[in-house]
């Protein structure tokens, strides 16, 4: 089997399709998966609440590295070589999860690395396909590339609870693993042979302005946000409420659907009304789902939660994204802006998970957590309207 395509122009579909499947691994089953497995791993007595938590956490950690230095491995090797690596490595990270006699340290590890690819794939993955892409369907390869974390999401509140009643927490990892490997074999074909156009070493760089710096900022908080839902929902439905395992994989589930069907509408909303009053209107949305369980616990807030924060947590991907191309004409700058926004999500995601983490430990208190992640979202939100008010301040006194 080739390590790189004897075509540089491969068919539409399978460049996306292997994007899909890249997001679906390093994503989807690699971090998401974990979500409905921490109930399980306290069950089973592998580790403790905190302990489970700050595997999450490592994970976390792990991405932001992989976002920060992903891209320089295309320096030494063709992104697709890398992203294949990238992908077989996660599925050894979850098998490497299934031995549990080795204790926290070795799951920590091999969680960090799991972030560490993940990172990597999504600097990598879309950039990679999308190039290759005539200008008029990039949007709908995005598109595609980014439903892949939905549907892991999805796959993983129905194939995790299976898993682990066959074959406990190391069975589930163990088949996390495999499907891994399924998918890293049915993506390896279809990277582009062509590697993306970057920015040439010592042009220059057109400066960012303050919005888009802000803009930054708010991608983070809202990151900041989002952790209690990504790590603490499930085992807090499962336990904290004592609701069961079940009910936790079936919010999950809702979860993993809104993630798949957000980002296109979200990115129709911003394509109506502007990226930025569309991303306001999604950050006051968070806010909303994001501190629902803390106010009310019964079956259907917590589907109407899970549903809307998986909704808008990709959503607002797709919206930062837009947002960005509106206030940023330079093509190159583009994606420096891109690559940094991702940091800056990846950065607010590591900070807020080992600090809920820290405070659960202190508190024991999984409403302190969700109220704390509507608080950082509402913050991104002042940041937005203060940006904008200041913009047409300055727009009407010139």
């Amino acid at each position: 089997m080739a390590l790189l395509s004897d075509r540089p122009e491969l068919p539409v579909w399978r460049g996306a399709f292997s994007g899909f499947c890249a997001s679906l691994v390093g994503l989807g089953l690699a971090r998401f998966a974990y979500t409905p497995l921490i109930p399980a791993l306290i069950s089973a007595h592998w580790f403790t609440h905190s302990q489970a938590a700050y595997l999450g956490a490592a994970n976390l950690a792990g991405y932001l590295a992989g976002a920060l230095l992903g891209r320089m491995k295309t320096r030494w090797a063709h992104p697709a070589i890398v992203l294949r690596a990238m992908m077989a490595l996660t599925a050894v990270s979850m098998l490497a999860c299934a031995f549990q006699d080795l204790g926290f340290l070795w799951a920590a590890f091999w969680r960090l690395v799991s972030g560490y690819t993940g990172g990597a794939i999504v600097v990598l993955a879309a950039p990679t396909v999308i190039a290759a892409v005539p200008r008029e369907r990039r949007g709908v390869v995005g598109g595609v590339i980014f439903a892949g974390v939905g549907l892991g999401i999805v796959a993983s509140g129905t194939l995790v609870p299976f898993l682990i009643e066959a074959g406990g927490p190391a069975g589930a990892w163990l088949g996390l693993g495999a499907l891994g490997f399924l998918l890293t074999l049915a993506a390896w074909g279809g990277w582009p042979g062509k590697p993306a156009v970057t920015e040439e070493a010592g042009a220059t760089k057109t400066q960012l302005s303050g919005t888009v710096r802000a803009l930054f900022a708010e991608y983070a908080l809202s990151a900041m946000g989002l952790v209690p839902h990504m790590i603490f929902f499930v085992v807090f439905i499962a336990h904290g409420l004592g609701r069961g395992l079940g009910f936790g994989a079936v919010s999950w589930i809702l979860f993993g659907i809104g993630a798949t069907i957000g980002p296109p509408l979200t990115g129709k909303l911003g394509d109506k009304i502007g990226f930025g009053p569309a991303l306001r209107l999604a950050l006051l949305m968070q806010i909303g789902a994001v501190a629902l369980p803390v106010f009310a616990t019964g079956t259907v807030a917590l589907m109407v939660s899970g549903f809307a924060v998986g909704a808008l947590l990709l959503g607002v991907v797709g919206l930062v994204l837009g947002r960005i191309h509106e206030l940023v004409h330079d093509e190159a700058a583009q994606g420096r802006a891109w690559g940094l926004a991702t940091t800056a999500f990846a950065l607010g995601q590591a900070a807020a998970g080992y600090g809920y983490t820290y405070l659960f430990e202190i508190t024991q208190s999984y409403p302190l957590l969700f109220g704390t992640g509507a608080i950082a979202i509402a913050a991104a939100l002042a940041v937005d309207v203060t940006v904008s008010v200041v913009t047409m301040v300055r727009r009407s006194g010139a």
